[in-house]
């Protein structure tokens, strides 16, 4: 079970002056008063600077020269291409600010150089290609006689790339807002806000803001040339800054905040009549119409991110963002909002089975989770193992294994590998496992995994987010390493690991939700890092009128993402308040009064003002009745005998369910570990019914002959051609999820290739490959499998004999403790 530890951190309620609310209440249109104490808590505390916040035209926004020698570098070099007429590539990145980049390049570059002709890009594939520059892509643009290639979003690292382009007769233009390395590269100009101090106010610019900044420079320079006004560039500028969660300070906040306003007008305008077809076909789809910052980081940057995740190729996206071929960005649409279905459908997936293997651990003595299975889908993994580090409060890390490819000699980089990329191994064994690492808490995830290089075959990014590659035989010596390297980075302070802390801004009752209180929340948008949206802690309430239901994607197919509906009330108001609660289902809502944190918001959709919850908690108070209701002698039935005496007398199984009700939950399959059975202690809790232990008797098969018969259905499905989900597998086995997939790499060693694709796995063998002879390590291997199915038997045999008191006692002490 996930150790979600949530820890409340109520913000101490500064009350700002009355001049400081009188200016806050001129802009909001209301009593000023939640908006006047959110700015003054956060920081803003002058005329001046509340000003240049609030209203975007009266920030003074830094001048694109204030990057120095770097930048006038840039503008002579590109200015020399200009006259000479010479072949410019701009070569971008995958990702959501890498896309938006190439395309502020694409149409700002474009008014001085012609399309096709003079300017080209190029996007690498991330299931082929890394981040940054790479050996073959350069080959290609050199044979296109391209003279000079200007990046963005992207390398500042790529020393030995850099230096195979001046060799080729190639300058660099390095556009980037990455980590630096202490050596500069062999550029022309490389303009990177790394290069600032931290409290200027271009430091915290993404990879879009800067390739902006560059267009900006030539527009100066050369003013009689751009037929198109540069602030056609700011809905693209927006779309990338706020995808790619930067601090939204400073120019960042001023260039989201005009691109915000672009989009919301674009949007009201009639298909035919709007400078970006392509956005506004990507907001329909979504049912945002493009007026907040939400819009994007939940509607627009997850589509155009899902692109490369699941085709690889993304460069269609600059298409889709810059074409105003209506029929064009059309099908190009539908088929962003295609991949970014099948990107949610690939991640439940993951999701589902990464929380199986998390009951398998031990989270009290693990610092860094590892997770590895057979064909994951790597696209997802960076995204899965975000929101198990958020759920956990601890650094995540998965892995997907797979055949390695043959690589270039000089190295096309691992996924991921945005900065600081390591060498190859030179001899790195197969299989390989690839995958993606987050962090949580302040913890530093790249020092903890480069300190591992050794064990890896490569690896790159920064402290919060990294892609890796390692053997597939080094991944146990690797997550013991980087757990004992964690342990001594925070030095006994256990507060960086299994928590979580929400801070709460302001205090509110139900009766003030609404239009007036969201126009006050609404001043501090855009919302993101260092400016993060408002956490409104409703005391005292309840919950009504509670449903749940699933999310389906555009074409009708059923995606499971929950989301709980409901109506939240307090002493306050006579009718509730509309709200939602993603991802959880109705019966983890606490009965009675609670208090709750939540977030206030407008759904476009629906047309109303809603809540989105964010945590909530029973008040100690309610805590009697549960733990009155949990002493009680019979909540908890044992069955098993039962069970057993009916199918020896050739019963079945649902003759069982005439003797209780409808309110009684039944447990069929025996666990192996505690927290099996906690999932089912606390659905008993929330909807108040009684607990069946119904599961049957242990009829153990000898692992050898589990193994025999694994191997079996893998010759079986590798010649026949079909596939099997794991739920077959493991019914047919006998065996639980840990035990099969341990099984399955075990295949692997025979010279089976085992892929899990749309959750059916497909096992085949080339005929020509000969099984290899069961030497030493193959030996161990499968020893290891066996052993792991006798320790899974043994696990069943205990929860089948245990006492049913020590079950209630359990269930008490665990279940009880959670709510208190």
């Amino acid at each position: 079970m996930i150790n979600d530890q949530l820890q409340w951190q109520i913000q101490p309620t500064i009350q700002p002056p009355e001049w400081f609310i009188q200016e806050v209440r001129q802009h909001a249109g209301t009593s000023g008063h939640y908006a006047a104490q959110l700015l003054w808590q956060r920081g803003i505390r002058d005329t001046e600077q509340l000003a240049g916040f609030l209203n975007p035209i009266l920030f003074k926004p830094a001048s694109p020269f204030a990057f120095g020698q770097e930048m006038w570098w840039a503008i002579e070099r590109l200015q020399q291409a200009i006259n000479a007429g010479e072949i410019v590539a701009i070569w971008g990145d995958f990702d959501a600010d890498g896309i938006t980049s190439t395309a502020v390049l694409w149409d700002g570059l474009g008014q001085f150089f012609p399309h096709n002709t003079n300017l080209s890009y190029h996007i690498p594939n991330r299931l082929t290609e890394s981040h940054g520059l790479n050996y073959q892509g350069i080959e290609a643009l050199a044979q296109q006689g391209v003279k000079l290639i200007v990046t963005c979003d992207t390398g500042s690292t790529n020393i030995s790339e850099i230096e195979y382009t001046k060799q080729l007769g190639i300058d660099v233009i390095v556009t980037d807002h990455h980590t630096l390395l202490p050596e500069r590269p062999p550029v022309i100009a490389i303009i990177n806000p790394r290069n600032l101090s931290a409290d200027h106010q271009l430091f915290h610019l993404s990879g879009v803001a800067v390739a902006y900044k560059l267009v900006e420079a030539l527009y100066e320079t050369l003013p009689n040339i751009p037929k198109q006004p540069l602030e056609d560039l700011w809905d693209l500028v927006a779309i990338g800054l706020i995808a790619d969660l930067v601090q939204l300070s400073g120019d960042c906040r001023y260039l989201a905040q005009l691109g915000i306003e672009k989009l919301q007008e674009d949007s009201q305008k009639p298909p035919a009549m709007r400078r970006r077809p392509g956005v506004g076909r990507l907001l329909e789809f979504c049912k945002k119409s493009g007026d907040r910052p939400t819009d994007i980081s939940f509607g627009l940057g997850p589509r155009i991110n899902a692109v490369s995740r699941i085709q690889g190729d993304a460069r269609f996206c600059v298409e889709l963002l810059t074409s105003r071929d209506i029929k064009h960005v059309e099908k190009l649409a539908r088929e962003t909002e295609l991949a970014n279905a099948r990107r949610k459908s690939l991640q439940k997936d993951v999701e589902q089975q990464a929380a199986q293997k998390l009951t398998q651990l031990d989270l009290s003595t693990t610092g860094v989770i590892v997770l590895t299975e057979i064909g994951w889908p790597v696209g997802v993994l960076g995204l899965v193992a975000g929101q198990i580090a958020q759920k956990t409060g601890r650094p995540t890390i998965l892995l997907s294994v797979e055949e390695a490819e043959e690589e270039d000699s000089r190295g096309a980089g691992e996924r991921g590998d945005r900065n600081s990329p390591l060498p190859l191994c030179p001899s790195a064994p197969l299989p390989l496992a690839r995958g993606s690492a987050r962090s949580v808490n302040q913890i530093d995830l790249y020092q903890l995994v480069s300190a591992q290089a050794h064990l890896l075959h490569r690896f790159g990014g920064h402290p919060f987010a990294a892609g890796l590659s390692i053997s597939v035989e080094n991944i146990p010596l690797f997550t013991e390493a980087i757990n004992q390297r964690l342990r001594q980075q925070i030095g006994g302070d256990d507060n960086k690991l299994g928590s979580r802390i929400i801070s709460v801004d302001l205090t509110v009752t139900v009766a003030e939700l609404g239009i007036n209180l969201f126009r006050e929340l609404k001043l501090l948008e855009p919302c993101g890092m260092g400016n993060p949206v408002p956490q409104l802690l409703i005391k005292n309430c309840w919950f009504e009128n509670i449903s749940n239901r699933n999310i389906q994607d555009a074409g009708g197919k059923k995606v499971q993402y929950i989301k709980t509906e409901f109506q939240i009330g307090d002493d306050s108001a006579q009718i509730g308040f509309p709200g939602i609660w993603w991802g959880h289902y109705k019966e983890e809502i606490p009965q009675g009064r609670c208090d709750a944190i939540v977030e206030l918001d407008f759904n476009t959709y629906k047309k109303r003002y809603e809540v989105r919850v964010v945590a909530v908690r029973s008040l100690l108070s309610n805590l009697a009745p549960i733990q009155h209701w949990l002493t009680q002698t019979d909540w908890i039935l044992d069955w098993r005998n039962q069970a057993e005496e009916q199918r020896s007398t050739g019963a079945q199984e649902n003759h069982l369910e005439p003797m209780v009700d409808r309110q009684t939950l039944i447990i069929r399959e025996c666990p192996t570990n505690w927290d099996d059975l906690q999932l089912w202690f606390r659905r008993a809790l929330h909807t108040k019914q009684k607990l069946a232990i119904a599961y049957p008797p242990l009829q153990p098969v000898p692992p050898s002959q589990i193994w025999q018969q694994l191997v079996g259905i893998a010759k079986y499905l590798s010649r026949t051609g079909k596939t099997a989900t794991q739920a077959q597998l493991q019914q047919k086995l006998g065996i639980g999820d840990a035990c099969l997939q341990l099984g399955l790499q075990t295949l692997t060693k025979l010279g089976f290739q085992v892929k899990n694709g749309d959750g059916y796995y497909q096992i085949t063998k080339h005929p020509e490959l000969e099984t290899p002879n069961l030497d030493a390590e193959i030996s161990r291997d499968i020893e290891q499998f066996l052993a792991a199915v006798r320790e899974e038997q043994f696990r069943r045999q205990y929860f089948y004999e245990i006492p049913l008191s020590t079950i209630r006692s359990v269930a008490y002490q665990t279940t009880f403790s959670q709510n208190d």
